[in-house]
């Protein structure tokens, strides 16, 4: 039988939004280790379906994939204690060398992503060399069909203005070397994200960014 994310997820995450303060939290922590508990429980039902085609997912552990839900208020002038979501990296995060996916959980701001996010400097020269040689395999795959259905482009978030140094202004994959992430973005509705069957939809439209993680870790195989 398939997890499903419950609505108390949500509920609780409403409830935290209206009261981001650690006296609410300490008097509700009953309410975060339910939903964190369903969480894991889905996790670990999406991560057994998508090893079925990335058998690298098998050693994640579901637990340890779930982000922190305390934030890092050090440099942030926004000092609430607690993030307003649940993040789940499957492989993938900020700084990442590999390919990989995510999942957000936010009541009206769900969504799952792929690719490889802010990689450092080595790693995005290699990508982006990897992408000027062998733009027609990249373009192929943004242009598949069923990519297409769910993806319309990569993500725009903090784009150069121009094409970085070391390449060519009139090279046929410029505006792709200017993005310093590669990764696809799949919003969700909360009724999507709830639905019984959400754990299989979700890992059929990972499988179809497999492609896009696949080309992003060739070179570093």
């Amino acid at each position: 039988m398939s997890a499903a994310i419950s609505p108390k997820v949500f509920d609780f995450l409403k409830k935290l939004t209206k009261n981001n303060n650690r006296e609410w939290f300490t008097e509700n922590k009953n309410l975060y280790t339910e939903a964190q508990e369903n969480i894991v429980l889905f996790l670990e039902d999406l991560i057994k379906k998508m090893s079925e085609f990335d058998p690298e997912l098998e050693k994640i552990d579901a637990k340890k994939s779930l982000f922190r839900i305390y934030r890092d208020t050090r440099f942030s002038k926004d000092k609430t204690p607690y993030k307003t979501n649940f993040g789940a990296s499957l492989g993938m995060g900020k700084g990442s060398q590999k390919g990989g996916y995510y999942l957000h959980l936010e009541p009206g701001k769900s969504f799952i992503a792929g690719g490889i996010y802010m990689p450092e400097s080595s790693v995005l020269k290699t990508l982006r060399k990897e992408i000027s040689l062998y733009g027609q395999d990249f373009i192929k795959i943004l242009n598949d069909k069923e990519f297409k259905k769910y993806f319309s482009e990569l993500d725009q978030d903090d784009k150069l203005k121009k094409v970085p140094q070391g390449f060519e202004k009139e090279d046929p994959m410029a505006e792709y070397l200017k993005l310093k992430s590669f990764i696809v973005v799949y919003n969700l509705s909360d009724k999507e994200i709830q639905d019984k069957n959400a754990a299989k939809k979700l890992a059929e439209i990972f499988k179809i960014m497999k492609p896009l993680n696949d080309f992003l870790n060739a070179p570093f195989l």
